[in-house]
């Protein structure tokens, strides 16, 4: 599968269906390479066409995948109930991350229509661990010289006018973060967007995910030490899950 072919399923899946001319516009591609590209995926059941609605939406290999990535980070129904709960504690968008190849792989969200979900869902978090709750608890967990090592091999970008981009403030701030467990983003990865993770960590500390909420700038002030509470608790929950493997 090629990247255009995983940046058309990223499409469809944030907007949860798509045309081949609203894919056409969002890819900046011409609508025949379109109609080609959705024909290979509907072929291989990544894409299924709804032809009376003239629209794409996932195809029933992406559940297939999905529910192996699933087995594969034990992401077990006790689990997944702890996601659940933290998203009717707060109020907010509830995620579970699971860390992969150094990087923070979302696997399970909860959501509704009155608390969403991050949008897109194709998740650069690994390309902006700077400004993320999530990529700063990875940066916040490893080794100060590693620390040291990539953020001068990486450029600080700002992605909104709140986004930390001075490296001697990034480090400060991590230091914060790792000393007590838990990584506040507000505006700094996307506009009015706030965000908060704390780790989900193995018997021996080992840094195994993350769980955290989003929600839309604002809703969090004032709410801060109680949303801080049903992180840490879902938290140790999830780790205790995952360590027995249940």
């Amino acid at each position: 599968m090629c990247i255009r072919d995983r940046t058309m399923l990223e499409v469809v899946a944030d907007r949860g269906g798509a045309s081949a001319r609203d894919l056409a516009e969002a890819l900046e591609v011409p609508l025949p390479s379109i109609y080609r590209l959705a024909r290979e995926l509907v072929d291989a059941d990544y894409l299924t066409h709804v032809r009376s609605e003239g629209r794409y939406e996932l195809g029933h290999k992406l559940h297939l995948l999905g529910l192996s990535l699933h087995r594969q980070v034990g992401l077990s129904r006790p689990v997944t109930a702890e996601i659940s709960r933290l998203h009717e504690a707060t109020g907010m968008a509830a995620y579970l991350a699971i860390l992969r190849g150094g990087e923070m792989v979302v696997v399970h969200v909860i959501d509704s229509p009155a608390c969403p979900r991050l949008t897109p869902m194709r998740f650069g978090f690994h390309e902006a661990p700077h400004a993320t709750a999530f990529g700063k608890l990875l940066l916040a967990d490893v080794a100060p010289a590693e620390r040291a090592d990539y953020l001068n091999r990486h450029q600080l970008v700002a992605l909104t006018a709140h986004t930390i981009t001075e490296v001697a403030e990034l480090d400060r701030h991590l230091s914060v973060v790792a000393r007590r467990g838990i990584a506040w983003e507000f505006g700094e990865f996307r506009p009015g967007w706030d965000c908060a993770a704390v780790p989900v960590r193995a018997g021996d500390n080992r840094l195994l995910g993350a769980v955290a909420i989003s929600v839309q700038a604002g809703r969090i002030r004032g709410r801060e030490t109680a949303v801080e509470s049903a992180l840490r608790q879902v938290a140790s929950r999830v780790s205790a899950l995952l360590r027995s493997g249940k």
